[in-house]
């Protein structure tokens, strides 16, 4: 079986260049974050003789308005975006799974109490609940994490408790049940394996959601803080720069946007990896 899915995701990237293309630029984008420390730059060393220098070979991205490397923060600010996203992703899946599956299984008073739930959150417009947060807690990595993995799982619920609607009515899960396994193995074993395709597919856009949510708050100035960088706090204090540098905003701009294609592009990967079939019908 394993040997056929490695076969099928072949058959795709074969069928799907762009797919390929993404994940090479997210690999390398991955690689080029965690080594960003064998730049010799240091993305917070400031020099006021270089301010706002173009592109050259010595500088690939140029610098800012301090006279920072920015290529170095730009790496260093890669690191934090996908740091960002991936544990903000971590901690709205498994919000999501649970209350997902816990809904649909139970159904019931327990179903409607839950979507309701999700509905109030959902209702709660975004900026309102930022602020408010913000009142209570500081700005910065953290708390970005906190406030996208707490209040993005919503939509991964509903997509989990529809396919648990459907899987807890198949024959294997009714005949568990039958025998006398409990609630919790039954989820666990059998609820959760079955719609394993939907959440990794919800995973890797959740991923992509969160890198663009981050940018945004930081991009208003409310998400990542002085000195750490990330792309969506270069985009903000590129404003003040466009005329003289506009580099500044479009460097890191065309790396959000790649690497969100890319998360998404990746979606369609795993979901051929865990769905055989989807690749197999392209021969």
């Amino acid at each position: 079986m394993k040997n056929r899915r490695i076969e099928n995701v072949k058959i795709e990237l074969k069928h799907n260049k762009v797919a390929l293309f993404s994940i090479i630029f997210l690999v390398l984008v991955a690689l080029i974050s965690i080594f960003a420390f064998l730049y010799p730059y240091n993305p917070n060393k400031t020099n006021v003789g270089i301010m706002l220098q173009p592109p050259s070979l010595s500088h690939p991205f140029g610098t800012d308005e301090l006279g920072r490397d920015y290529f170095a923060r730009a790496i260093y600010g890669g690191r934090v975006s996908l740091l960002v996203g991936i544990l903000a992703m971590v901690i709205s899946t498994s919000i999501g799974v649970f209350v997902g599956t816990v809904s649909g299984y139970f159904g019931g008073k327990i179903d409607n109490l839950l979507m309701r739930m999700v509905d109030i959150i959902s209702s709660i417009p975004w900026m309102i609940l930022v602020t408010v947060i913000s009142i209570f807690l500081k700005p910065g990595f953290r708390t970005i994490i906190i406030v996208i993995g707490f209040f993005t799982w919503m939509e991964i619920s509903r997509l989990v408790r529809a396919e648990t609607l459907s899987v807890k009515e198949r024959e294997y899960v009714l005949y568990a049940v039958s025998t006398g396994e409990n609630s919790m193995s039954v989820i666990t074993k059998h609820i959760i394996p079955s719609v394993f395709p939907t959440i990794i597919v919800a995973a890797t856009t959740g991923i992509a959601n969160a890198i663009m949510t981050e940018s945004s708050l930081s991009f208003l100035g409310i998400g990542i803080q002085q000195p750490m960088s990330s792309w969506g706090s270069l985009l903000q204090n590129a404003q003040s720069n466009l005329q003289n540098a506009p580099y500044m905003a479009i460097l890191p701009g065309i790396l959000i946007v790649l690497t969100i294609y890319s998360f998404n592009k990746l979606g369609d990967i795993l979901r051929v990896f865990v769905e055989p079939k989807t690749a197999a019908d392209r021969k």
